[in-house]
């Protein structure tokens, strides 16, 4: 019996270390859940903007294992038929750090089938994204840089 045992030991380590060697994407950033943007800054042509999204207007994302989605909606908007709600949503990927929004949906056409690549991190409670939003057909180019906080 152990002469038959180790004769198979070395031939089923070769084997295993011969395994094929797939990627297997790794979730670093747990960013599963619905979160409330607080912020966001925008760099076009060098010029900066800060938008405080606690006061008069708000907006979540809420994140699942495949797909994102977004709502936003002005609090004190009038009540006629002016639109003053925006969604849109899609699927996405996420290889570490880097997470990368598919564009299915949005109010706009012209953004829809677009793909969004974005730098996240958490600290804490806080989710940043940064990235570039550059849609040729809209005249969009810019760096935007969001900060959400976790809704619970």
């Amino acid at each position: 019996m152990k002469r038959t045992f180790f004769p198979v030991m070395p031939a089923l380590c070769l084997l295993l270390s011969c395994s094929s060697s797939s990627t297997t994407i790794t979730n670093t950033v747990p960013l599963t859940g619905t979160w409330r943007l607080v912020s966001a800054t925008t760099v076009a042509q060098g010029d900066s903007s800060f938008t405080d999204y606690t006061k008069g207007v708000s907006m979540i994302k809420i994140i699942n294992d495949s797909h994102f989605a977004f709502l936003k909606h002005e609090e004190n908007a009038p009540q006629d038929s002016s639109n003053h709600f925006g969604a849109g949503g899609g699927s996405y990927t996420l290889e570490g750090d880097t997470y990368t929004e598919h564009l299915d949906y949005f109010a706009d056409r012209n953004w829809e089938g677009k793909t969004f690549v974005f730098t996240v991190s958490i600290h804490n409670d806080t989710l940043t994204q940064r990235g570039i939003e550059k849609v040729e057909s809209a005249g969009v180019d810019r760096e935007i840089i969001e900060r959400y906080v976790r809704v619970k």
